[in-house]
């Protein structure tokens, strides 16, 4: 048995760079500007989408390619850019507002911030929901509540010994 095809490349090594790179950032900007918040709270629904962007994402990154070779250089490619983009965030303050977003108001001063809530398609019913899973009883418990960058949602109760 010759084995010398599971290491040899069969599509150009700068052709499949150039296809991962294209696809991390198409995702990149996907998954940051449309499904951040649920990446913090993965239901069934998340997982199968995420599993279904993984399967069609695959076929434009890796094209014709059929050898071990070539999965282990879009690989590295991906695992490059990821390692490029976390080392970015944390040397550059601006780049990782770029990259990691910023947290979102979603309650403040007893109320609702609807405008918000709306950007980040969250219902009441959803932050009540999570008010109590923080075993809060209700809105008028909570000082602040925040969309964080990584989709979590956290909910500040009220000090016990403020007004």
């Amino acid at each position: 048995m010759d084995w010398s095809h599971l290491f040899a490349l069969t599509v150009p090594p700068l052709e499949l760079m150039l296809r991962g790179t294209l696809l991390y950032w198409f995702l990149f900007l996907v998954f940051r500007f449309v499904l951040r918040r649920d990446a913090g709270s993965m239901g069934v629904t998340d997982f199968l989408f995420i599993v279904l962007i993984g399967d069609a994402a695959q076929n434009g990154m890796i094209g014709d390619a059929t050898s071990s070779a070539d999965s282990m250089l879009l690989i590295a490619t991906l695992v490059g850019w990821n390692v490029l983009l976390d080392a970015l965030a944390y040397r550059s303050p601006a780049f990782e507002r770029f990259a990691m977003g910023r947290r979102q108001c979603l309650f403040k001063d007893g109320q609702l911030r609807r405008s918000q809530m709306r950007r980040e398609f969250i219902t009441a019913e959803e932050l009540k929901e999570k008010v109590h899973e923080e075993g809060v009883k209700s809105f008028d418990d909570v000082e602040l509540i925040y969309l964080e960058p990584s989709g979590e949602v956290t909910v500040i109760p009220k000090q016990s010994g403020k007004k």
